[in-house]
Protein backbone atom coordinates (compact mmCIF):
# COMPACT_ATOMS: atom_id res chain seq x y z
CA UNK A 1 0.00 0.00 0.00
CA UNK A 2 1.40 3.36 -1.03
CA UNK A 3 1.17 6.44 1.16
CA UNK A 4 -0.62 9.59 -0.01
CA UNK A 5 2.81 11.24 -0.36
CA UNK A 6 4.09 8.33 -2.49
CA UNK A 7 1.09 8.60 -4.80
CA UNK A 8 1.45 12.37 -5.18
CA UNK A 9 5.15 11.98 -5.95
CA UNK A 10 4.53 9.30 -8.60
CA UNK A 11 1.85 11.46 -10.25
CA UNK A 12 4.23 14.44 -10.26
CA UNK A 13 7.00 12.32 -11.77
CA UNK A 14 4.62 11.04 -14.46
CA UNK A 15 3.39 14.57 -15.29
CA UNK A 16 6.92 16.02 -15.34
CA UNK A 17 8.09 13.21 -17.63
CA UNK A 18 5.19 13.67 -20.04
CA UNK A 19 5.46 17.48 -20.03
CA UNK A 20 9.21 17.32 -20.58
CA UNK A 21 8.83 15.08 -23.60
CA UNK A 22 5.94 17.02 -25.15
CA UNK A 23 7.53 20.44 -24.66
CA UNK A 24 11.12 19.37 -25.26
CA UNK A 25 12.07 20.69 -21.81
CA UNK A 26 12.85 17.65 -19.65
CA UNK A 27 13.34 18.02 -15.91
CA UNK A 28 15.58 16.00 -13.64
CA UNK A 29 13.74 13.37 -11.61
CA UNK A 30 13.43 14.13 -7.89
CA UNK A 31 15.31 12.20 -5.24
CA UNK A 32 13.17 9.36 -3.92
CA UNK A 33 13.76 7.86 -0.50
CA UNK A 34 10.51 5.93 0.02
CA UNK A 35 11.17 2.19 0.31
CA UNK A 36 7.81 1.49 -1.37
CA UNK A 37 8.88 3.44 -4.46
CA UNK A 38 12.26 1.72 -4.59
CA UNK A 39 10.69 -1.78 -4.67
CA UNK A 40 10.38 -3.44 -8.09
CA UNK A 41 6.79 -3.33 -9.27
CA UNK A 42 4.79 -3.30 -12.50
CA UNK A 43 2.43 -0.45 -13.34
CA UNK A 44 0.33 1.19 -16.03
CA UNK A 45 0.11 4.90 -16.79
CA UNK A 46 -3.14 6.13 -18.38
CA UNK A 47 -3.95 9.53 -19.86
CA UNK A 48 -7.45 10.97 -20.19
CA UNK A 49 -8.70 14.25 -21.61
CA UNK A 50 -12.28 15.16 -20.67
CA UNK A 51 -12.87 11.49 -19.89
CA UNK A 52 -11.54 10.26 -23.24
CA UNK A 53 -8.60 7.87 -23.26
CA UNK A 54 -5.45 9.44 -24.74
CA UNK A 55 -3.04 6.62 -23.96
CA UNK A 56 -2.49 3.66 -21.66
CA UNK A 57 0.76 1.72 -21.47
CA UNK A 58 2.19 -0.53 -18.80
CA UNK A 59 4.19 -3.54 -17.83
CA UNK A 60 3.75 -6.44 -15.46
CA UNK A 61 7.52 -6.71 -15.17
CA UNK A 62 8.97 -5.97 -11.77
CA UNK A 63 12.64 -5.62 -12.76
CA UNK A 64 13.09 -1.96 -11.87
CA UNK A 65 12.03 0.17 -8.89
CA UNK A 66 8.46 1.44 -9.15
CA UNK A 67 9.64 5.05 -9.48
CA UNK A 68 11.69 4.15 -12.57
CA UNK A 69 8.90 2.03 -14.03
CA UNK A 70 6.48 4.97 -13.70
CA UNK A 71 8.95 7.23 -15.58
CA UNK A 72 9.38 4.59 -18.30
CA UNK A 73 5.63 4.07 -18.73
CA UNK A 74 4.95 7.84 -18.65
CA UNK A 75 7.38 8.17 -21.53
CA UNK A 76 5.95 5.17 -23.39
CA UNK A 77 2.32 6.28 -23.02
CA UNK A 78 3.02 9.08 -25.48
CA UNK A 79 3.79 6.39 -28.07
CA UNK A 80 0.59 4.35 -27.53
CA UNK A 81 0.03 2.98 -31.06
CA UNK A 82 -3.70 3.67 -30.85
CA UNK A 83 -2.99 7.41 -30.84
CA UNK A 84 -0.04 7.73 -33.23
CA UNK A 85 -2.10 9.82 -35.65
CA UNK A 86 -3.22 12.13 -32.86
CA UNK A 87 -0.31 12.62 -30.43
CA UNK A 88 -0.61 14.50 -27.15
CA UNK A 89 0.31 18.17 -27.64
CA UNK A 90 1.78 20.79 -25.30
CA UNK A 91 -1.50 22.71 -25.44
CA UNK A 92 -3.34 19.65 -24.19
CA UNK A 93 -1.18 19.22 -21.07
CA UNK A 94 -3.40 21.30 -18.72
CA UNK A 95 -6.42 19.20 -19.72
CA UNK A 96 -4.80 15.81 -19.16
CA UNK A 97 -5.63 13.64 -16.18
CA UNK A 98 -2.95 11.11 -15.33
CA UNK A 99 -3.87 7.83 -13.66
CA UNK A 100 -1.41 5.24 -12.34
CA UNK A 101 -2.23 1.60 -11.64
CA UNK A 102 0.35 -0.16 -9.47
CA UNK A 103 0.05 -3.89 -10.06
CA UNK A 104 0.19 -6.98 -7.93
CA UNK A 105 1.96 -10.04 -9.37
CA UNK A 106 0.00 -12.10 -11.92
CA UNK A 107 -1.85 -15.14 -10.59
CA UNK A 108 -2.79 -17.97 -12.95
CA UNK A 109 -6.48 -18.91 -12.76
CA UNK A 110 -7.98 -22.36 -13.16
CA UNK A 111 -11.59 -21.18 -13.40
CA UNK A 112 -11.71 -17.50 -14.39
CA UNK A 113 -15.46 -17.21 -13.86
CA UNK A 114 -15.07 -18.26 -10.22
CA UNK A 115 -11.73 -16.63 -9.47
CA UNK A 116 -12.20 -13.18 -11.00
CA UNK A 117 -14.11 -10.49 -9.14
CA UNK A 118 -15.23 -7.62 -11.36
CA UNK A 119 -13.86 -4.27 -10.24
CA UNK A 120 -11.23 -5.98 -8.06
CA UNK A 121 -9.25 -8.02 -10.57
CA UNK A 122 -7.69 -7.14 -13.86
CA UNK A 123 -7.00 -9.88 -16.37
CA UNK A 124 -4.20 -10.88 -18.67
CA UNK A 125 -4.95 -13.49 -21.33
CA UNK A 126 -2.11 -15.28 -23.11
CA UNK A 127 -2.51 -17.76 -25.94
CA UNK A 128 -0.88 -19.07 -29.07
CA UNK A 129 -2.14 -16.15 -31.17
CA UNK A 130 -1.47 -13.24 -28.84
CA UNK A 131 -2.01 -11.69 -25.46
CA UNK A 132 -3.94 -8.82 -23.98
CA UNK A 133 -4.97 -7.33 -20.67
CA UNK A 134 -7.57 -5.16 -19.03
CA UNK A 135 -7.05 -3.21 -15.82
CA UNK A 136 -9.61 -3.81 -13.04
CA UNK A 137 -11.32 -0.47 -13.65
CA UNK A 138 -12.29 -1.49 -17.21
CA UNK A 139 -15.00 -3.82 -15.89
CA UNK A 140 -16.42 -1.05 -13.71
CA UNK A 141 -16.29 1.59 -16.47
CA UNK A 142 -17.95 -0.63 -19.09
CA UNK A 143 -20.46 -2.49 -16.91
CA UNK A 144 -19.53 -5.78 -18.59
CA UNK A 145 -20.34 -9.17 -17.14
CA UNK A 146 -17.44 -11.53 -16.39
CA UNK A 147 -18.03 -13.34 -19.68
CA UNK A 148 -18.01 -10.03 -21.58
CA UNK A 149 -14.88 -8.87 -19.74
CA UNK A 150 -13.04 -12.07 -20.68
CA UNK A 151 -14.43 -12.19 -24.23
CA UNK A 152 -13.56 -8.56 -25.02
CA UNK A 153 -10.04 -9.09 -23.72
CA UNK A 154 -9.52 -12.29 -25.72
CA UNK A 155 -11.13 -10.93 -28.89
CA UNK A 156 -10.39 -7.22 -28.77
CA UNK A 157 -7.04 -7.08 -27.03
CA UNK A 158 -5.39 -10.47 -27.56
CA UNK A 159 -6.47 -10.84 -31.19
CA UNK A 160 -8.07 -14.24 -30.66
CA UNK A 161 -11.67 -15.38 -30.98
CA UNK A 162 -13.82 -14.02 -28.14
CA UNK A 163 -14.27 -17.48 -26.58
CA UNK A 164 -10.52 -18.24 -26.61
CA UNK A 165 -10.36 -17.64 -22.85
CA UNK A 166 -12.12 -21.03 -22.48
CA UNK A 167 -9.51 -22.91 -24.56
CA UNK A 168 -7.10 -25.24 -22.73
CA UNK A 169 -4.05 -23.73 -24.48
CA UNK A 170 -4.96 -20.20 -23.33
CA UNK A 171 -3.96 -18.97 -19.87
CA UNK A 172 -5.99 -16.41 -17.95
CA UNK A 173 -4.20 -14.52 -15.19
CA UNK A 174 -5.70 -12.20 -12.63
CA UNK A 175 -4.12 -9.32 -10.76
CA UNK A 176 -5.07 -6.45 -8.52
CA UNK A 177 -4.13 -2.80 -8.88
CA UNK A 178 -3.81 0.17 -6.60
CA UNK A 179 -5.32 2.84 -8.83
CA UNK A 180 -4.94 6.57 -8.21
CA UNK A 181 -4.96 9.67 -10.34
CA UNK A 182 -4.70 13.40 -10.43
CA UNK A 183 -8.49 13.68 -10.36
CA UNK A 184 -8.41 11.86 -6.98
CA UNK A 185 -5.91 14.42 -5.63
CA UNK A 186 -8.00 17.36 -6.84
CA UNK A 187 -11.19 15.83 -5.37
CA UNK A 188 -9.45 15.30 -2.00
CA UNK A 189 -8.08 18.86 -1.96
CA UNK A 190 -11.47 20.40 -2.81
CA UNK A 191 -13.29 18.21 -0.30
CA UNK A 192 -15.55 16.52 -2.85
Amino acid sequence: MLSVADKKLLLRIARDTIAGLVTGKPTAPPQVESAALQAPCGCFVSLHNAGDLRGCIGTFSARTPLVQTVRQMASAVLRDPRFQGEPVTAGELPELDIEISVLSPLEKTKDPLKEIELGRHGICIEGPMGSGCFLPQVATETGWTKEEFLSHCAGGKAGMPPDAWTWPEVTVYRFEAEVFGEHDSRDAESGT
